[in-house]
């Protein structure tokens, strides 16, 4: 990569790492908090403060993606962290359950992950794109690790308000970063931006479309089941559940960035990204059929992290080489949409199964549902080959 490429990569995998950050931090311990709050009791409006901040960036994504095809990336990304800092601004003010769902609500006014990747797009070329999409999904993964460390830490000296606050502070550096880290774009190729219908009419684009809608309930649902699996199964009290997230996400990068790099340098992206379908599969029939104990659930854990990974970095790689030029935005709009829609929709359906059936049905559940997109994914289309120019003579 150049080190323009390297440039772009960085930063806008710390614009993405900075807003995460401040997002899983309340997710270890907002439950705690929320049961000293009015209105804290109601565990479906504690579930709603969680989980609103997906519900506005599902319905938020796709505009912002076609802004930012017709007024430019930057411009909407800054707006779009404005917002999610005044989000957090309201959460920190708030003295009910109530201000903290409206402040969560106006966190996921600022819908910036279709326009943050489609200037990711913009600013790679086509041999380098994944190697950066892998910048920024490493980034999610090891700040989620983060957070599960940090989180009780942080509650116990600066509180709930603090963190939030700490949020609003990480975002507002994100503008910076955005603006004098991040290199300039060119221009997107239309002024009008992309079409929506042209997007929905390409089974190519609405195949991955599923998939990151896939993997994320996955994610989500997980989370339901997977700190009681560590208590009950495992032994593990949940200070100490870090012991396990933290070597997992380590661990899963090192076979991470080989499997993308052999999947770019050899034109292998659909073989490896299969692979991490196929991987993700079996990983949630692990989790379904396992017994107790300690060393299979983190290992199953750190191969869901290698397969969400290779998904993470090669998935917008992927819509990026097939979208059309003057829709990258939008085809991004669409992609993030549906990743919000199962981040949301993860949640409520893991507690329901959970609720219900027990904890081994949310992962056949979750372990039908990959096998719903691995069947799928065969049928796709590799991207168009790498092409890399030969070397010139002097």
């Amino acid at each position: 990569m150049t080190s323009a490429e390297r440039r772009a990569g960085m930063s806008l995998a710390a614009i993405f790492a900075l807003r995460m950050l401040g997002l899983f931090l309340i997710l270890p311990v907002f439950a705690v908090h929320a049961a000293g709050i009015p209105g804290g009791d109601n565990l479906t409006l504690v579930g709603l403060a969680i989980g609103a901040y997906g519900l506005t960036q599902a319905c938020l994504q796709i505009a912002y993606g076609a802004a930012s095809d017709r007024f430019g990336r930057k411009p909407v990304i800054v707006f779009g962290l404005v917002l999610f800092v005044l989000g957090s601004v309201v959460a920190a003010l708030a003295d009910s359950i109530h201000m903290i769902i409206a402040g969560r609500v106006l966190q996921g006014a600022g819908a910036i992950s279709a326009a943050v990747t489609a200037l990711a797009a913009d600013l790679t070329r086509d041999q380098h794109r994944t190697k950066v999409m892998a910048m920024i999904g490493s980034s999610i993964g090891l700040v989620f690790a983060l957070s599960m460390v940090a989180a009780p830490l942080l509650y116990a000296a600066i509180g709930m308000d603090g963190i939030f606050w700490l949020t609003a502070v990480l975002a507002f550096g994100a503008i910076g970063v955005l603006l004098w880290v991040v290199p300039e774009a060119p221009p997107v190729p239309r002024s009008n931006g992309g079409r929506f219908i042209d997007v929905l009419r390409d089974g190519q684009l609405m195949r991955l479309n599923f998939g990151v809608f896939a993997l994320h309930l996955i994610q989500t649902t997980m989370w339901v089941m997977v700190p009681a699996a560590l208590v009950s199964s495992g032994g593990l009290p949940v200070p100490e559940h870090w012991k396990v997230y933290l070597p997992a996400v380590l661990l899963s990068f090192v076979v991470m960035v080989p499997a993308v790099i052999i999947a770019e340098r050899r034109n292998l992206m659909k073989p490896v990204f299969n692979a991490a379908v196929g991987l993700l599969a079996l990983v949630q029939f692990g989790l379904w059929l396992i017994g107790d104990g300690l060393i299979p659930l983190a290992l199953l854990l750190t191969l869901f992290f290698v397969a969400f990974n290779v998904l993470e970095a090669t998935q917008p790689s992927w819509i990026s080489r097939i979208a059309p030029a003057h829709a990258k935005g939008t085809a991004l709009g669409v992609y993030n949409t549906l990743q919000s829609v199962g981040l949301f929709l993860g949640g409520l359906l893991g507690g329901w199964l959970g609720q219900r059936f027990g904890a081994g049905a949310v992962s056949l559940f979750c372990g039908v549902l990959a096998l719903a997109w691995l069947v799928l994914s065969t049928s796709m289309n590799p991207p168009p080959l790498r092409v890399v120019p030969a070397p010139t003579r002097d």
